[in-house]
């Protein structure tokens, strides 16, 4: 049996749709055994598949090669996730949200108003990144 690495990706729920298991391939995104490849590619068991999706990088290692989408309980049957601890921390880390309170219904902001909100911005992105 042969397995497209795009049907692979699709059947073991990393992708939600065939066309984006696809894309991923075709931009780079996807490696298997640490080389780029093309959405044809075959897998074969005992492959090692890298998958970076957002900022983390997922990898994976191919058990048993299957070409139907599986349920999320029967995908450990088929592919091994071998993805980092501190690859998987990178979901939990805070996102930095900023909002100003402004009375609804007062229009855009004044030029004076956007000048202090740029600068109140910027001096928050100084106490996060030093």
């Amino acid at each position: 049996m042969e397995v497209r690495i795009d049907k692979y990706l699709w059947s073991i729920r990393v992708f939600k749709t065939r066309s984006d298991a696809t894309d991923a391939c075709k931009g780079g995104k996807v490696r298997l055994n640490g080389a780029d490849i093309k959405p044809s590619r075959n897998v074969s068991p005992g492959d090692t598949i890298t998958v970076r999706k957002g900022a983390v990088t997922y990898t994976y290692r191919v058990l048993e090669l299957i070409d139907k989408r599986q349920g999320a309980q029967l995908v450990p049957k088929y592919a091994e996730n071998l993805t980092p601890q501190e690859e998987l921390d990178k979901l939990k880390a805070p996102v930095e949200t900023f909002f100003l309170k402004r009375d609804r219904g007062s229009g855009r902001p004044t030029k004076k108003e956007r000048r202090q909100m740029d600068s109140l911005w910027e001096a928050l992105n100084e106490d996060i990144d030093g």
